[in-house]
């Protein structure tokens, strides 16, 4: 068709009787953001401009030697009792998945004992454990089990229980068709795992194993009553002394927040990482 035909075609009317959509106007929502915006804008505030905080004190302490300890003291604490935990936790899991009926009564067992005692009171047993047996192998129980000991052992032990669980779920996750897919292939049992179940099993596994990272992480204040020297036995020990309470549990506060934060956008990635191709994966 030519430009001159073009230049003589007819303008198409429009019709004007189509209505237009408007976007719905949610008046609630935006009055409750204001809402929540103001009552947190209030307690910023408050806790900033409250003398009672000692923000100078907290400034003075965040950063010191005996904090700073308490902090990696915590932080190594974490990563062994995560690590330990998970080594036994894995080996439940395979229990309680095998068709041995013993040693998935044995994995139950466990399962259900650890899940049912309080960490705190599995702990204050571990500590007084020489009262039970006074020596071990000929040694005695209290220069065996010392506090950080007897933290690693209480704490691995809960965190197994948990674990367990977590791995037997992300196992079972897995689609039983690709395995025996796998199985047809003749790869062998090794294979089948690692490149098979494992990379889907994970995908399951991470955000609950994240979860307990954390959870662990502030889970170790609990060792405090046992007298191990973590983040929060020490800044206990300084306000022991100098009678400055809450700014020194505002230095243990903003420590674990600090860490929880990092572990968090950590997380975030290594979820990231083994959701690729999934439909979820962002």
């Amino acid at each position: 068709m030519s430009s001159d035909t073009l230049a003589k075609a007819p303008d198409i009317p429009q019709d004007t009787d189509v209505p237009r959509i408007v976007p719905q106007r949610r008046y609630g929502q935006w009055a409750a953001a204001v809402v929540v915006l103001a009552l947190l804008g209030l307690a910023v505030n408050s806790v900033l401009r409250n003398d009672a905080f000692h923000w100078d004190v907290v400034a003075r302490w965040f950063t010191s030697a005996s904090v700073l300890r308490g902090l990696w003291l915590t932080l190594w604490l974490t990563a062994v009792v995560m690590v330990l935990g998970f080594a036994l936790g894995t080996l439940l899991a395979a229990f309680r998945l095998s068709a041995n009926p013993v040693l998935r009564a044995v994995s139950w067992g466990y399962v259900w004992l650890f899940r049912s005692i309080p960490i705190l009171v599995q702990l204050l047993l571990w500590f007084n454990i020489g009262a039970l047996y006074p020596q071990v192998l000929g040694v005695r129980t209290v220069d065996l089990l010392g506090p950080v000991t007897v933290a690693i052992v209480g704490l691995t032990l809960h965190e197994a229980a948990y674990a367990a669980e977590v791995v037997r779920g992300g196992i079972l996750s897995v689609d039983r068709g690709q395995i025996e897919a796998a199985q047809a292939l003749g790869l062998s049992r090794w294979r089948r795992w690692r490149r098979i179940v494992l990379p889907q099993a994970m995908r399951s596994i991470v955000p609950p194993a994240g979860n307990m990272l954390i959870g662990t992480l502030k889970g170790t204040s609990i060792v405090s009553v046992i007298a191990v020297s973590d983040l929060l036995f020490s800044v206990q020990l300084i306000y022991h002394r100098t009678y400055q309470v809450i700014p020194l549990l505002m230095v243990a506060t903003l420590w674990y927040t600090v860490v929880t934060s990092v572990l968090t956008i950590g997380q975030y990635y290594v979820e990231k990482h083994y959701a690729r191709g999934s439909e979820t994966s962002r």
